[in-house]
């Protein structure tokens, strides 16, 4: 390899693992901004979907590319968006009752969930790399909410269930998608996600029924996180994170995607006054360390 190759190579790695860092950063917001919103859940992860689908529309009239095939699989996407609006229902949830940190960290357990389902679809044996990061992670868990379980309050209880639930449902979502994805004549994935974005905002809103006169009383302020929430961390995350992945070593991919629920752990001590005891601590790294070995195995595929 020559030097202008060696430069081009250095050049491309650089750009995708800044893309990378950069969408990571836009995803742990997320969280906070949710908990940081005076609206329901439910209508927070409504309009999430709703700018989110209207920023994907603008993207995808600017380039024909991105909405290429866009009027086919509408019906799959309403699997997929089943399963998404699940994810945002006890996500949303799990964020308001024990903090946008925590409830970030437990639905960060997806990456677990992904290879056990490989194993019992496809027969995808497990190696050592899981165990050992499933181990690390299931210490940390234990360490973090097992022992002081009996001190916890019911919703704080609730919490974590439905932190635990979130990753479960985002598996779901993971899986459908790429099953679909995979079908020749799929849409491109832009156009994809804009389909699930649509679906998912009308299945949310009809969960909202009851709460409907809510709509009318949003402030400004909620207006505009909810519109940052959408465009930033559903739409430009996500397609910054998609961008940079190829580029990037696997080992390197885990560490980066690992910013989210580190990010979202650091933003709740930050604004929302999230407070552990040293064991709780020691469960938090040991999670991450979980995840992190988690992640490199995803990341690698």
């Amino acid at each position: 390899m020559n030097r202008s190759d060696k430069h081009s190579q250095s050049s491309f790695t650089l750009g995708a693992t800044s893309s990378l860092a950069l969408g990571a950063l836009f995803i742990s917001l997320a969280a906070p901004i949710v908990k940081a919103t005076q609206v329901d859940p439910n209508i927070a992860a409504v309009f999430r979907m709703f700018f989110g689908a209207l920023a994907l529309l603008l993207l995808m009239l600017g380039q024909s590319r991105w909405r290429s095939g866009w009027q086919h699989g509408w019906s799959s996407s309403a699997l997929i968006a089943f399963f998404f609006a699940l994810d945002l229902w006890f996500w949303h949830r799990s964020i308001h009752w024990i903090g946008p940190g925590l409830a970030t960290l437990l639905a960060n357990f997806q990456v677990f969930l992904l290879p056990i389902a490989g194993f019992v679809l496809q027969s995808e044996r497990p190696g050592p790399r899981f165990i050992g990061g499933l181990t690390l992670a299931a210490l940390g868990l234990s360490l973090l909410f097992g022992l002081s379980w009996s001190e916890f309050s019911s919703i704080n209880r609730w919490g974590v269930i439905y932190g635990l639930l979130t990753a479960m449902a985002y598996s779901a979502y993971i899986l459908s998608l790429r099953y679909f994805q995979s079908k020749p004549n799929a849409p491109a994935a832009a156009a994809r996600l804009f389909q699930v974005c649509v679906w998912c905002a009308a299945l949310l809103a009809l969960s909202t029924w009851d709460i409907r006169q809510e709509y009318l009383t949003i402030s400004t302020q909620d207006w505009l996180l909810l519109a940052a929430l959408g465009v930033v961390c559903q739409v430009f995350g996500w397609l910054l994170i998609t961008r940079g992945l190829p580029g990037v070593a696997a080992a390197i991919a885990g560490l980066l995607l690992l910013l989210q629920p580190a990010l979202s752990l650091g933003w709740d001590f930050l604004f929302f006054g999230l407070s552990l005891g040293m064991w709780q601590l020691l469960g938090v790294v040991l999670a991450l360390l979980g995840i992190y070995i988690g992640s490199v195995r995803l990341a690698g595929k």
